[in-house]
């Protein structure tokens, strides 16, 4: 029997595809059905990056792009 471990995926995204708060879901809407979980919101607005804490799957701001700051 052979295993095949996969690096989890890393999802680029623009600030507009972020919530007005800096965050963005997983899984997201392009992800297959049979890998659904629940929903949780992933923080980009400290390092423009964050991680899925049940898939794994990365989620980074693309280059260049810029959260709006504050209120």
């Amino acid at each position: 029997m052979s295993i095949t471990i996969q690096a989890p995926a890393t999802v680029e995204v623009t600030a507009k595809d972020c919530n007005d708060n800096g965050t963005v879901f997983c899984p997201n809407p392009k992800m297959a059905l049979w890998s659904n979980h629940p929903k949780v919101f992933i923080d980009l607005s400290h390092d423009g990056q964050g991680q899925c804490p049940y898939c794994g799957t990365a989620y980074k701001l693309k280059a260049g792009e810029v959260l709006p700051s504050g209120h």
